[in-house]
């Protein structure tokens, strides 16, 4: 019986948005972003942390680029949200995140250089199974999850 290639899903580094939660309103709105307070549980997915921010917790909205590579046609970047207070990143060994989990999600497998080799959207354990199927491949290097809906990035996954 063959196993699935071991993987990682991670949250974002928090050093990354923490002197956002210094700034006033203003210097927020200048760098294309805002303090949003969570009037719900269950709607304000934290990129840090991986899970979904409580209701009247504060987050920062902003654009981040979630495909960095200069050279892809897909770099890309979209809006994403940080919860205040997340110290560090989220780590899952092969498991999903509730916030993954429990959505529609696309996954989107990337090579080496940054170019798109598969696709799909999943959901529950169908997510899973997708994400082992990719890692198993030789030309994926990490793949991407967005939530399907609105096609916002959620997290990366990465060989453990």
């Amino acid at each position: 019986m063959e196993t699935a290639m071991a993987y990682r899903i991670e949250g974002l580094a928090p050093d990354l948005f923490q002197d956002l939660f210094a700034l006033d309103d203003a210097a927020l709105a200048r760098r294309n972003a805002r303090r949003v307070v969570a009037d719900k549980g269950g709607a304000y997915p934290c990129r840090v942390g991986l899970r979904w921010a409580d209701e009247g917790e504060t987050l920062i909205l902003l654009n981040f680029t979630h495909q960095p590579h200069p050279a892809s046609p897909y770099h890309a970047s979209g809006p994403i949200f940080v919860a205040q207070g997340s110290l560090a990143p989220a780590r899952h060994e092969g498991e999903l995140p509730p916030m993954i989990a429990e959505r529609l999600v696309s996954l989107r497998a990337y090579d080496g250089e940054a170019l798109i080799v598969d696709a799909e959207v999943a959901e529950g354990e169908g997510t899973r199974a997708l994400i082992e199927r990719y890692m198993d491949r030789p030309d994926v290097a990490e793949v991407h999850v967005h939530f399907a809906r609105r096609g916002c990035f959620a997290a990366r996954v990465v060989r453990a």
